[in-house]
């Protein structure tokens, strides 16, 4: 059987989120009693809580909502990348041994231990000339554990800019411990949310050979 990894955070109320950014919250609205024969709940959260594909319109006052983006970036050939070494930015030299030409989409690893339990300010974000070099290669997706392309306090976020104009898809907040380097079948389509500039994944990672 081909193994499948689970690469998603768990959305729960302890969740960490973007500083200022509204916090997740699960709510029963209805309990199964003698008068209900159901439990529904509600959510309250940001359409960036966890695991999550940004659209254009995140960066891009003209870009497209979650609704409106090409699905086939997220659904296809991957290769997983560890970069566990890189500082501050993922820059081309970090990975550049090891990248596989003609693999459309990349993951990258920036945490030995993803950190579940609180925010991280200083986490490893993106180059933008790294989006320049995926986007030569042919690349139509560039997807990693850190929450965000660009720095925390970044003002130009340019690997954004960068990745929009490639015409790219990014995965943001994905956990990729105890997953080995290599080739594997993403599986990670975002809901379909009009107006959203951002959409929730459940996203795997699926082995292609059975182990």
């Amino acid at each position: 059987m081909k193994r499948i990894y689970d690469i998603s955070q768990t959305l729960r109320p302890a969740l960490p989120v973007w500083p200022g950014d509204t916090p997740y919250q699960f709510e029963e609205n209805w309990q199964i009693d003698e008068n209900c024969p159901v439990n529904v709940g509600r959510v309250t959260l940001s359409t960036h809580s966890g695991t999550h594909a940004d659209a254009p319109l995140h960066y891009d006052e003209a870009g497209v909502d979650m609704a409106t983006v090409a699905l086939h970036p997220y659904i296809g050939l991957c290769q997983l990348i560890d970069v566990t070494h890189a500082v501050e930015l993922i820059k081309v030299d970090d990975f550049k041994d090891k990248f596989q030409m003609g693999v459309p989409r990349v993951l990258f690893r920036t945490y030995e231990k993803f950190p579940d339990d609180k925010w991280d300010e200083t986490f490893v974000a993106v180059a933008p000339e790294t989006i320049d070099f995926l986007a030569s290669e042919g690349c139509d997706l560039i997807g990693l554990d850190s929450p965000s392309l660009d720095p925390q306090n970044s003002k130009t976020i340019a690997s954004h800019h960068r990745l929009n104009a490639a015409g790219m898809a990014v995965l943001e907040g994905l956990v990729l411990d105890n997953v080995p380097e290599g080739i594997y079948e993403l599986i990670a389509p975002p809901l379909k949310m009009a107006g959203a500039d951002a959409g929730l994944v459940r996203a795997l990672l699926r082995e292609l050979q059975a182990s």
